[in-house]
């Protein structure tokens, strides 16, 4: 049986105050991740590029302490990629993806 691969490494910063919640017993950890990268535009001049994550995690499993996750604090994420659908109010499908760390 052929394996599939779904993993990320990402290295960034908080974006927001995480949200902490109760799921099963459980708790479960919820923040925006900010990565960037340099890149050369087609004038030739240097710019930085900003890429937002969605990041979702439960508590042990590696985990450090959820308390010490802090907006603006440098994060090492380790995950797989989980793309999710809904429909917004004007009834058209979106889709988004969340790193499940």
């Amino acid at each position: 049986m052929e394996q599939s691969m779904n993993r990320i490494e990402l290295r960034g910063h908080v974006g927001q105050e995480p949200r902490i919640t109760e799921a099963g017993g459980n708790s479960v950890i919820k923040f925006t991740l900010a990565t960037n990268e340099i890149l050369k535009d087609r004038s030739g001049n240097m710019r930085e590029v900003t890429t937002w994550h969605n990041i979702v995690a439960w508590a042990g499993k590696g985990m450090p302490f959820f308390e010490d996750i802090r907006k603006g604090s440098c994060v090492y994420v380790v995950g797989k990629v989980r793309n999710q659908k809904y429909k917004a109010q004007d009834g058209t499908e979106r889709h988004y993806n969340d790193v499940l760390a």
